[in-house]
């Protein structure tokens, strides 16, 4: 069992930058992949950055250029730098992470709140 804590929301004004924490009860090197989805207000759920084994990252066209998911594995975290906030980038933020590829995510934080106002 794989439990995962995440930090580092906030208020913040567009235009503006955040960086978002999330540490994981295990060593995360042997993760397959661990992730950041969101949910925004009256939304569905979506797929924001992915960082699998191999160093392979993949983010979702929305936030590409703007969002940047990194892991640092002595500390058993992984992190999601958001530069150029925008409003729509308001939501609540998930922490996710599999031990197996081809998966679905089945490990998750309990979310963390991102407001971006205008």
């Amino acid at each position: 069992q794989v439990q995962l804590v995440e930090s580092g929301g906030g208020l913040v004004q567009a235009g503006g930058s955040l960086r978002l924490s999330c540490t994981a009860s295990v060593s995360i090197f042997r993760l397959n992949a661990m992730g950041w989805y969101r949910q925004p207000p009256g939304k569905q759920r979506e797929l924001v950055a992915v960082f699998a084994s191999g160093g392979i990252t993949n983010y979702a066209d929305s936030v590409k250029g703007r969002f940047t998911i990194s892991r640092d594995n002595a500390k058993n975290t992984v992190y999601l730098q958001m530069n150029s906030l925008k409003p729509e980038d308001t939501a609540v933020y998930y922490c996710a992470a599999r031990e197996l590829r081809l998966t679905p995510y089945d490990y998750w934080g309990q979310g963390t709140q991102v407001t971006v106002s205008s």
